[in-house]
């Protein structure tokens, strides 16, 4: 991360000297000036949502939303603060005002847009399931998995459960707090399949090699993964989605999901 760091704080002035300069009229920033006045970055997220972002063997936060939250406290000049909430309690805990932001697998949809602001994407996911049913495995469309029949287990309060109530009525729908305890439910065949983000899925599948475990070749939906922001901060709003440009032109982004979605060496850190 070292390497990565450095190059942040290169960018770090002639970023945000971007985003001064992009706007025209001076405006409130409430959150932005809270920041800087504190020197502290609070960024939410569920520690329960490994690759993105996950409580490592020893206590220690790891993912990579951990990385990209360090990268972007480092740019500003300020220390990061991660405030862990359950998934379903984050964006009200930034409505609140606990934290400055919420970076924890946070698909953007029109519904959240509605009461929070997003930057991102910087990665793109996808609704899936995890089974140890070659039957479920290949399925092709939510059809062979609405019966009742058969059990599911989605996040709580996350666009997983949205998706099984909309596309699955007729199936067993069980809502979790987190991912290892349904994946734990999978394996002790409480239920039959729990519909999750791609990358969840496989790394599961990586977690858990000697398990029978299986997931769908292709995602079922594609969703833009971003940070949620406060609605009423836009100098916030602008700083962040000049930090993302700079990191996705610079290849630093690319690099973080290389290192959490395709090499599977931090897995050895998990408990």
């Amino acid at each position: 991360m070292s390497r990565l760091r450095n190059l942040v704080l290169g960018l770090a002035l002639g970023t945000s000297l971007l985003a001064v300069s992009t706007t025209v009229e001076a405006q409130e920033s409430p959150v932005l000036d809270r920041i800087v006045q504190s020197g502290t970055l609070r960024v939410g997220m569920s520690a329960t949502q490994p690759p993105f972002n996950v409580r490592g063997r020893g206590g220690q936060m790891l993912g990579l939303e951990v990385d990209l939250a360090n990268l972007i406290a480092g740019a500003m000049g300020v220390e990061l603060e991660i405030v862990n909430r359950p998934f379903g309690e984050l964006l009200g805990a930034m409505d609140e005002g606990a934290v400055d932001m919420v970076m924890s697998g946070m698909a953007i949809t029109p519904r959240r847009a509605q009461t929070s602001a997003f930057v991102g994407p910087y990665m793109l996911s996808g609704k899936s399931i995890l089974t140890k049913s070659t039957t479920l495995a290949a399925a092709s469309n939510t059809e062979d998995l609405n019966t009742p029949e058969i059990r599911l287990a989605a996040l709580s309060n996350s666009t997983s459960q949205e998706f099984a109530e909309r596309y699955t009525p007729n199936a067993q729908l069980i809502t979790v707090s987190d991912y290892d305890e349904a994946v734990k439910m999978l394996m002790a065949g409480a239920i039959d399949a729990l519909v999750a983000d791609m990358p969840i899925c496989l790394l599961s599948l990586m977690r858990f090699p000697n398990e029978g475990l299986a997931t769908l070749r292709e995602p079922l939906t594609i969703e833009p993964i971003g940070i949620a922001m406060p609605g009423n901060d836009p100098m916030l709003h602008n700083l962040m989605d000049n930090y993302l440009d700079a990191f996705e032109k610079t290849g630093i982004l690319e690099q973080l999901r290389k290192k959490w979605l395709e090499d599977g060496a931090w897995i050895a850190a998990l408990p």
